[in-house]
């Protein structure tokens, strides 16, 4: 390796430090822009603000010559970076749940993990129930006068854990976050018969969520306001969106959005799996539909596959999804084997249309 090269990487090198400390810097004063909005009493997004910082950064690219696009990644990230540091701030200072207790049933599970660590954010003292690596190994074990109670667990397991909780309802209000509500219909309506405050969310998002703008908490209200208006508060400090629904929307809705999504990229992988082509030769090859698709296709295909099982399988609305799919494939087959360009061009014409709904939003 040459003297000049190792000169200009110790250059690249120190930059990058600079580069995160200019980060760690931006972070800081983040942090007091938050304070100054919760103040205030102003939102923590402001998407006209979040214009302006893309937008100038993109005309300093251009003076620069520099790459707008990789500008704007980087104002992106450093963004979602603040935004992450001011919603935490202001779920911590809320102090939503200071003095009061709460159990996570499956607190040791990747989705239990989260809510432990969101209700200790707001000031709750947690007990983990799980037998796996828990405070105690279960819910019974532990106090049994939490102001709150959070079932997460598989829904076989969370079936059960209601049902028990029926028997003898515990004084806090009860959420579970099931996937699915149909399993849980008959322990659910055990409760509700029992007079417990119970009340079913379903956190549309992953384990691996940091930021919570622009993602959805679906809560299913079962009679007890208690029960609701403890599910609202858990969120009300966040940039959550809460969307009350009935128990059977919930599980036709989620067989489209989880069962029909999961399904396809399934179905596209086993077929990619056994296609006899490695998936570097076809992503050599691939186009910008084919990246996108690959890419996701590649994320479902690392999650829980007992999870995966459950949606597809334990959902009473969920084979009118997956027959529906079946139809639609059996029907651009048979379009493409018979050369029927004017159906072809219709079921094309049919989607652009239900999307453009979208695009109006």
């Amino acid at each position: 390796m040459s003297d000049e090269l190792s000169r200009v990487r110790a250059e690249i090198a120190a930059i990058d430090r600079e580069m995160v400390e200019l980060a760690a810097r931006r972070s800081r004063l983040a942090d007091e822009v938050g304070s100054l909005k919760r103040a205030s009493g102003s939102a923590i997004r402001d998407y006209g603000h979040e214009k302006v910082v893309i937008d100038r950064a993109r005309e300093l690219a251009r003076s620069a010559g520099v790459s707008e696009q990789l500008a704007e990644s980087l104002m992106l990230e450093l963004i979602q970076a603040s935004l992450e540091i001011q919603e935490q701030g202001q779920v911590e200072a809320s102090s939503a749940g200071s003095g009061q207790s709460a159990t996570v049933v499956g607190g040791s599970g990747q989705m239990g993990r989260w809510f432990v660590r969101f209700l200790r954010s707001q000031g709750y003292s947690v007990t983990v129930a799980d037998p796996d690596d828990g405070d105690v190994a279960d819910w019974r074990d532990g106090s049994s006068d939490d102001d709150l109670y959070v079932v997460s667990t598989p829904l076989p397991v969370a079936a059960e854990v209601l049902k028990q909780m029926s028997e003898s309802p515990p004084g806090g209000v009860v959420l579970d976050i099931g996937s699915l509500k149909s399993p849980l219909r008959d322990p659910l309506e055990r409760m509700v018969r029992a007079g417990a405050d119970v009340a079913s969310i379903h956190p549309m998002f992953g384990p691996e969520t940091r930021l919570l703008s622009g993602r959805h908490v679906v809560l299913v209200d079962l009679g007890s306001s208690r029960a609701t208006g403890r599910a609202h508060d858990l969120f009300a400090s966040t940039m959550v969106s809460v969307v009350e629904m009935d128990l059977e929307s919930h599980d036709r809705l989620i067989a489209y959005i989880l069962g029909l999504s999961h399904a396809l990229n399934i179905a596209f992988f086993t077929v990619l799996a056994s296609s006899g082509e490695s998936v570097g030769r076809l992503a050599d090859l691939s186009s910008t539909t084919f990246d996108r698709q690959l890419d996701v296709a590649a994320l479902v295909a690392r999650e829980n596959p007992n999870l995966y099982f459950e949606i597809q399988h334990l959902n009473d609305y969920g084979g009118e999804s997956l027959a529906a799919l079946a139809a639609a494939v059996g029907r651009l087959q048979q379009v493409v084997g018979e050369g029927d360009l004017q159906t072809f061009t219709e079921m094309m014409e049919t989607g652009a249309r239900y999307f453009q709904e979208k695009d109006l939003r």
